[in-house]
């Protein structure tokens, strides 16, 4: 099977130490397996793009020594394919009325990444007098072949989850009209062909989700690895919200190494003296842990 990775940043700000890691894995991983790599920019939410952010990511990562194999993708250009497999989806979707406050204060459990679990308030019609404020994709019940998802991810191990019990209907199309991350980046790795995503373990949790959209809309599904998440001395997650800081690439073998370390690679520092000579030694690394 030919290989094909992707890194997918979001241009909310520029690259930082944590996106920096996930770059890094996803490319090592493309390159120890002789596959391709592609940058995606996942511009979908307008509300929180800025402006030059993505080109600086770009320009980034080029001056870290790595490009894109192929051209660049952006979500921002790709509505019309996002409605396509919207309305594939038939009667799996369905509008609903609710509010982010009324969920919350519906007093359901939590969902895997800590949002509140749809109570299932507009499953069967929206309520009287009420009109639609997003679509939400029904998910299986309790018993039904498709409420467990399985998979098993390359570091973290077998994953399983019940869509039904841990996550709930799930919104497609969003209150502000914006795409929803789930949908787009589904039919995003359909149409560039993705056979492995590496990526951070924030987004482990999205991930069953996924599975089971690529299921009904009969899509392959790619190959998973999430890298785990670099903590600030706060112990939060390094994150444009957390204030990160841009990477200084003008001393870019520091910076790959510092992020080499934390993906845990058998690299000793002082004998990197170059970018090139840092992939010489990062790529075998990678490929003695994840080159199966």
């Amino acid at each position: 099977m030919s290989y094909i990775g992707r890194f997918a940043p979001s241009p909310t700000g520029p690259l930082h130490a944590g996106s920096l890691v996930a770059a890094l894995a996803s490319y090592l991983d493309a390159r120890a397996h002789q596959g391709q790599w592609l940058i995606r920019i996942e511009d979908i939410d307008e509300t929180r793009t800025i402006a030059g952010a993505a080109e600086d990511i770009i320009h980034t990562l080029a001056a870290l020594g790595m490009q894109s194999d192929g051209k660049i993708l952006w979500q921002s250009q790709r509505q019309s394919r996002y409605e396509a497999a919207f309305l594939e989806l038939g009667n799996k979707v369905y509008p609903c009325a609710c509010s982010r406050k009324e969920i919350a204060d519906s007093r359901v459990s939590l969902s895997s990444d800590g949002a509140a679990i749809y109570p299932g308030t507009c499953r069967f019609g929206l309520p009287e007098g009420r009109s639609a404020r997003a679509w939400r994709l029904r998910v299986p019940d309790v018993g039904d072949a498709l409420d467990i998802i399985e998979f098993n991810d390359r570091w973290q191990g077998r994953v399983s989850e019940s869509l039904s019990a841990a996550v709930g209907d799930f919104v497609l199309r969003r209150a502000d009209g914006f795409w929803a991350y789930q949908l787009a980046v589904v039919i995003d790795d359909a149409d560039q062909e993705i056979t492995h995503v590496v990526r951070g373990a924030d987004l482990l949790e999205s991930t069953t989700r996924q599975i089971y959209l690529q299921k009904i809309l009969k899509k392959k599904i790619p190959h998973y690895l999430h890298v785990p998440v670099i903590n600030n001395d706060r112990g939060e997650k390094i994150s444009k919200q957390t204030g990160a800081q841009a990477l200084d690439f003008s001393q870019p073998v520091s910076t790959l190494l510092a992020a080499a370390k934390a993906l845990e690679l058998n690299i000793k520092p002082e004998t990197i003296n170059s970018v090139q000579i840092f992939f010489e030694a990062a790529v075998p690394a990678w490929a003695r842990r994840f080159g199966d």
